[in-house]
C-alpha cells in the first residue's frame, strides 16, 4: 500500500513541477531518515594517512598542490579581480588563511571521498567558511529522497543544517562518484585498500626481521644423549635468555655463551625467500595510481612510465591537481554565486603555476607565430578576454 501511494502521488504531480521522477524511490531506502557514512572513516584515516607514509605523501602533495592554484573569478565572461567571493575565499574565518582551508577540503576529499563546507551568514550575506570534518556529518535524506539537512555530531551533540526556502544551502557537500552510495563520495584510499594492507603489512615485518637481526641467524642444537632432549625448564629458561639477552637493535653482534651439550648452527633464508620488497614496492604503486600521482614524484623505485621527473610532475598537475581545483572552484561558485545576485564562475588559473610555465611558453610561442590571427583571437587562443580598446 505503501508503495502504491507513493506512485500516486507522484502521478498526479503537475507537470510544471521540477522535481527527478527517480527521488521517491531513493526516498523508499532512507524513509527520510539520516543515514550514516557506510564505511570507518577512522580506520582509513588511521591505517592509511596517520601509518602509511606513501598515503600521507600522496594527499600531501595533491592537496598543497591544488590548495596553491589561484582561482580567477569571472561575472559572465568578463574576468574581475576584486569580487568579494574571492576576498572571502581568500580569508575564510579568523582561524585559518585561503590556501588552508583548501588544503583540508581536499585533504578530507581523498581520504573520506567526502568534504562539506559550511556557510556562516550575516544578513543574509556569506561571512565565513568552515570545512567540517566528515566522519562526523550524516545526510538526512528529505520526502523526496534528496539531501534535506545535514547533521553534524560531535560528543553526544547534534546541530542540524537545513535549507531553508529561498536561501543558500548552509552546506555545500563536496563527493568524489561513488557508484553504489546515493548520498556519499568512494575515497581514493578504498580502491586501494588491499595494497594498502600488503604495505603495511610489508613495513611490520621487515620491523620484526630487524628485531632479529634481519634473519633467523641461527639454531642452538642439543647435542646430549640420543633420544634426550631439555628438559621444559630448561628450554623455557634458554629461551628467555635469549630473547633478553641476544635480541634487539641493542644486542646487535653480542657473543653467544653456550652451556654444554649445545652446538650453534648458522642459519639463514634464501634470497627468493626474503624477496618481499618488490612486493611492497608494487603496492606503493598501486596506492599511488589509486590517488592519481606518479610514482616517481613519491620516490618509489621500479616506474619507467614517464622520461624524467618534470614530465611526470607535468602529468600531476593536468591529470590530477587542476580538474580537482576545477570541480571544486565549479561547485564553489553554484553555491555561492546566487549570493551576490550575478552570473558567477570561478576557474583555477594554469598560468599562475609554475609546474606549467614549459607548456605556458610554448603555446605563447606558437600563438605569436601566426601571422594569420589578429590580436584579439591570438588573446581568446590563451585565455584572454578581448580587448575593448586594442586592435580587433
Amino acid at each position: 500500500m505503501i508503495l502504491k501511494r507513493l506512485f500516486e502521488s507522484v502521478a498526479r504531480r503537475p507537470d510544471d513541477t521540477k522535481a527527478s521522477r527517480t527521488g521517491p524511490l531513493i526516498a523508499l531506502q532512507g524513509a527520510g531518515r539520516a543515514v550514516w557514512t557506510p564505511r570507518d572513516y577512522s580506520a582509513l584515516a588511521r591505517e592509511g594517512y596517520a601509518k602509511n607514509p606513501v598515503v600521507n605523501r600522496a594527499v600531501r602533495l595533491i592537496a598543497e598542490a591544488a590548495g596553491s592554484v589561484p582561482w580567477i573569478a569571472y561575472d559572465g565572461d568578463k574576468e574581475t579581480d576584486d569580487h568579494p567571493l574571492l576576498s572571502l575565499l581568500a580569508e575564510p574565518n579568523p582561524m585559518a588563511s585561503g590556501r588552508t582551508l583548501l588544503e583540508e577540503v581536499y585533504g578530507y576529499l581523498l581520504v573520506a571521498g567526502n568534504a562539506y563546507l559550511e556557510l556562516v551568514t550575516l544578513d543574509g550575506n556569506p561571512r565565513e567558511l568552515h570545512a567540517l570534518r566528515p566522519d562526523r556529518v550524516k545526510v538526512v535524506a528529505g520526502s523526496d529522497g534528496w539531501p534535506a539537512a545535514y547533521d553534524y555530531s560531535v560528543a553526544g551533540r547534534t546541530v542540524r543544517f537545513t535549507r531553508e526556502e529561498g536561501a543558500i544551502s548552509p552546506v555545500l557537500h563536496l563527493k568524489v562518484f561513488h557508484p553504489l552510495s546515493d548520498h556519499y563520495g568512494f575515497a581514493p584510499i578504498e580502491a586501494a585498500q588491499m595494497s594498502l594492507d600488503i604495505h603495511n603489512a610489508a613495513s611490520v615485518w621487515n620491523k620484526a626481521l630487524l628485531d632479529n637481526a634481519a634473519r633467523p641467524s641461527g639454531a642452538l642444537v642439543y647435542g646430549g644423549p640420543e633420544g634426550a632432549n631439555l628438559s621444559d625448564e630448561q628450554f623455557d629458561r634458554l629461551k628467555a635468555e635469549l630473547e633478553e639477552g641476544y635480541q634487539g637493535a641493542k644486542n646487535a653482534g653480542r657473543p653467544l655463551l653456550l652451556e654444554g651439550g649445545l652446538n650453534w648452527k648458522p642459519m639463514g633464508l634464501a634470497p627468493k625467500e626474503m624477496d618481499f620488497i618488490e612486493a611492497k614496492n608494487q603496492a606503493a604503486r598501486e596506492v599511488a595510481l589509486s590517488f592519481g600521482v606518479p610514482p616517481m614524484l613519491l620516490g618509489i623505485p621500479g616506474d619507467n612510465t614517464y622520461a624524467n621527473f618534470q614530465e611526470a610532475n607535468r602529468a600531476f598537475w593536468r591529470q590530477t591537481v587542476l580538474p580537482l581545483a576545477a570541480r571544486t572552484a565549479e561547485a564553489v561558485a553554484r553555491w555561492l554565486g546566487p549570493a551576490y545576485g550575478e552570473k558567477l564562475r570561478l576557474e583555477p588559473d594554469p598560468d599562475r603555476v609554475e609546474a606549467l610555465s614549459t607548456e605556458r611558453e610554448a603555446l605563447w610561442r606558437r600563438v605569436e607565430a601566426a601571422s594569420f590571427l589578429t590580436r584579439n583571437e591570438k588573446r581568446v587562443a590563451v585565455g584572454y578576454g578581448i580587448d575593448d580598446e586594442g586592435e580587433a
